[in-house]
């Protein structure tokens, strides 16, 4: 494993804790997958905006009932924190203050932990080699409102339900998938020069995330396939279920 020196490059995550009578029902009008169908492990899901773009990119599990446990980049936590109080003003649950988690692989999938036999450089680095390598991109700050869900694939995930109702930026969203498709979409791929950033622009392709390793680096870039194409990136592989079709079956 190709070691980093800066720790400090590498992400940080949160924990928040939701609880109570509505949290599912608030659940529900937020998140772009069907909370009904949440179990106890992390799926990755999305809070958009009203213009269909990922505001908050979290996973979530259902702890128990009518408890749901999200993780999120820790750089968004209080910002997600603030948008729960605002459109759950009216709805009866209560939120926890964010509190660390740490990013880990196990059993050769990038999940979380509370135990601090996690918290190292090297669990960290190993989630974020996996991550970018199977496609579990995660928003930062620098991200928000960047990324429409379908162009990273989320809805090839389990993150996305097309039936469930309304959500935030649903219309938008839905509009995208039953008429059109993203012309730009998630890519893996490798460089040489610098470590990239989040959200960074490399000509016509938008950086995601991404890792260094011993020639460049390896990164998740949104861009059109014929700009990667024309670029000095080497395309990757994907996961077999994301390197399917964006768009629609039809």
């Amino acid at each position: 494993m190709t070691q980093i020196s800066n720790a400090s490059i590498l992400p940080k995550f949160a924990q928040l804790t939701i609880q109570g009578e509505d949290a599912e029902k608030f659940f529900q009008g937020q998140l772009t997958c069907d909370v009904t169908k949440l179990g106890l492990s992390y799926q990755a899901a999305a809070i958009g905006n009203l213009k269909g773009r990922i505001e908050f990119g979290i996973w979530i599990k259902k702890q128990a009932e009518k408890q749901y446990d999200v993780v999120i980049s820790s750089d968004c936590a209080d910002a997600l924190q603030a948008h729960l109080k605002k459109y759950g003003a009216f709805s009866k649950f209560e939120t926890s203050a964010p509190t660390p988690i740490y990013p880990c692989v196990l059993d050769n999938v990038p999940t979380f932990s509370h135990k601090d036999d996690h918290n190292t450089t090297e669990d960290t680095q190993a989630w974020t080699q996996c991550s970018i390598a199977t496609g579990n991109y995660w928003i930062v700050a620098t991200t928000q409102g960047e990324f429409q869900p379908q162009e990273l694939r989320l809805h090839q995930r389990g993150g996305m339900d097309y039936d469930k109702g309304c959500y935030l930026g649903q219309e938008v969203i839905a509009r995208i998938y039953f008429k059109s498709a993203p012309k730009a979409f998630l890519h893996y791929v490798k460089g040489v020069g610098e470590l990239p950033s989040a959200g960074d622009k490399i000509d016509k392709i938008q950086v995601v995330n991404a890792i260094a390793n011993a020639e460049g680096f390896e990164a998740l870039v949104i861009t059109r396939p014929e700009y990667l194409v024309d670029s000095a990136l080497t395309p990757l592989d994907l996961p077999a279920a994301l390197q399917a079709d964006v768009a629609r079956a039809k």
